[in-house]
């Protein structure tokens, strides 16, 4: 991209006055936003003229759905650490983003949201394509407001912009009638830098970090749980020194995958219902829990009365509501990660732990033997999704960044895709939103030009959102795509084997000729049956200049092990259906 500072839409606020649609664009310049992911309609219009005539100092990706332009902004967010930019019309335009808000909520991704509006003297009269976006999105949005006046664009931008991340990141949405866009004023730009109303408390009190340093300390057998909030922290080099000055082990949650490399020898595993079997069961005999930037969700804790009972815990979160929500802790310490890592680590012992980690592996090795070996190894049958996954990483880089779409595959891709950098996983976690995927991997593939990033997606997620396949033809994105083809809604059709007695109401799916459609749209494609043809198949899809889609045929009624039954207790995770 061009410096646009030194371009005439800068050169032009400085000179005469702005319209709000020119407000608009230079308040992104401002705020360092160069790529903009959106879909036009009439309120938004004179928005998207003043883009067109300002096009040198911005990319605009027209994805197919307005559902996927916001896909396509979180998966840009989330690569980069940016804040994402989403633009849509009024009505229907608004509504369909309703999706993606909550899903950017609940995974704490920074958005910021531009909706056109019917004009000022029609808003709330039910006219053409008025929606009350405001009401419909309070729920699903850290902060949104409506514009009345031209002259608090700046104002109200900025505060979009620091709100949307700064403490714990989420969505923002600004709701612009269409008469504001074309309104004039005298345009000057301030960074927002706080608020009286909001103030994140970044930094732990040391009374705190002192009573933990000496519990670590002290501790006997002594289990780290980090999630996302490392990587929003960008705090995975303390997260690094944490681990390797207590000596204790780490797992990660699903949203955590990326913050500490999995070849790390203190590396456990993943928590949760389908995460590795060690980490979920030796929660029942630690005495003290580090839980850091994670939120005990229940996908984690199972059975939540009887989670860590035994434990002391510690729990360390920037958002003040997430401490003592789900879980009693026994010291609750609200701090951004980074900060609370930074502060105890000179008060940190080093330590080792050489007999509680070996019951770690000891765990691990059992896995491996009745789960892990078939899954990524298999010797005979149809070709198992955990040994696309598995070989897939290790014919790329570490680098590579790995998207998945929602359903068995997603927990396969966080068993088998071991990450060694940060931020090299995108993927749906509280919301576990199918059709996530495939404009998702768009974002990622904009934020990090220069890496591979590969699509695991399933034969029902893709057909949700199957249409941003033009959206990657028309803007030359290179994003590979692996199809793991079942017949059916996996994870639901394997719920409905082990607790419906196999009735498969609704889980069977015919799908299009995935070859086809790719073509049709300008896509290369390839399509694999036979496990023999599986490598030469990958090879030819990553050695692509461009594009490219390959659908593989897996086992039909293959499941995700280890497993905690829903209503159970982690330490009561099955290894097998037997």
């Amino acid at each position: 991209m061009p410096d646009c500072k030194e371009k005439s839409i800068l050169k032009l606020a400085s000179t005469q006055d702005v319209n709000g649609a020119e407000a608009i664009l230079l308040s992104f310049l401002e705020e360092g936003v160069d790529t903009l992911f959106g879909y036009p309609g009439g309120a938004i219009m004179p928005f998207y003229d003043t883009l067109f005539q300002n096009s040198d100092c911005f990319r605009h990706i027209l994805t197919r759905h307005e559902q996927g332009a916001i896909h396509a902004a979180q998966g840009y967010a989330r690569v980069t650490r940016k804040t994402g930019v989403c633009l849509t019309t009024s009505g229907p335009g608004a509504t369909n983003i309703l999706t993606g808000l909550a899903d950017a909520y609940m995974d704490s991704t920074p958005l910021v949201i531009v909706t056109g509006q019917v004009v000022s003297s029609l808003v709330g009269t039910d006219a053409f394509q008025e929606t009350d976006i405001l009401t419909m999105s309070m729920a699903v949005t850290k902060w949104n407001a409506q514009i009345t006046n031209v002259r608090d664009i700046p104002a109200v931008m900025a505060k979009a912009f620091y709100i949307a991340n700064s403490g714990r990141p989420g969505p923002v949405l600004i709701d612009f009638p269409k008469d504001v866009f074309s309104a004039k004023f005298a345009y000057s730009y301030s960074p927002c830098t706080s608020l009286k109303t909001y103030r994140p408390n970044y930094h732990p009190a040391p009374e705190l970090v002192d009573k933990a340093a000496r519990w670590i300390n002290t501790a006997q057998k002594p289990l780290l749980l980090f999630g996302q909030g490392i990587v929003l922290s960008k705090a995975e080099e303390e997260l690094k020194m944490f681990v390797e000055r207590t000596g204790m082990p780490a797992a990660a949650t699903l949203l955590g995958l990326s913050a500490l490399p999995a070849s790390h020898p203190l590396y456990v595993g993943m928590l949760g219902m389908h995460g590795n079997y060690a980490p979920n069961l030796m929660t029942g005999e630690t005495d003290l829990v580090v839980a850091i930037g994670m939120r005990f969700d229940d996908r984690v804790t199972g059975k939540v009365d009887t989670y860590l009972k035994q434990s002391r815990i510690i729990h360390v979160d920037i958002d003040p509501t997430e401490l003592g929500k789900n879980m009693d802790t026994d010291l609750e310490v609200e701090a951004d990660a980074k900060s609370f890592l930074k502060s105890i680590l000179p008060l940190l012992s080093k330590n080792e732990y050489p007999e509680w980690i070996d019951q770690f592996k000891a765990k691990l090795e059992e896995e491996k033997k009745i789960v892990i070996d078939d899954d990524v190894f298999p010797s005979k049958g149809k070709i198992q999704m955990g040994e696309v996954i598995r070989m897939v990483s290790e014919m790329t880089s570490s680098g590579t960044v790995a998207i998945t779409d929602v359903g068995q595959h997603q927990m396969k891709v966080a068993r088998y895709f071991p990450l060694d950098s940060p931020r090299t996983l995108v993927t749906s976690g509280g919301l576990g939103t199918m059709g996530f995927g495939l404009p998702a991997a768009v974002g990622a593939q904009l934020g990090k030009p220069n890496e591979t990033v590969v699509l695991f997606v399933g034969d029902g997620g893709l057909q949700m959102t199957m249409q941003e396949l033009m959206t990657i033809t028309q803007e030359k994105i290179p994003v590979k795509i692996v199809v793991l083809n079942n017949g059916f809604l996996g994870m639901v059709r394997q719920w409905q084997e082990m607790f419906f007695e196999s009735r498969y109401s609704s889980t069977p799916m015919q799908s299009p000729d995935f070859v086809k459609l790719a073509g049709a749209c300008g896509v290369e494609a390839g399509k694999v049956y036979q496990r023999e043809d599986l490598y030469d198949a990958l090879k030819q899809m990553l050695d692509h200049d461009g594009a490219f889609l390959l659908e593989v045929m897996v086992e039909k009624e293959e499941n995700v092990f280890p497993m905690v039954p829903p209503g159970a207790a982690v330490t009561e995770m099955i290894l097998g259906s037997s």
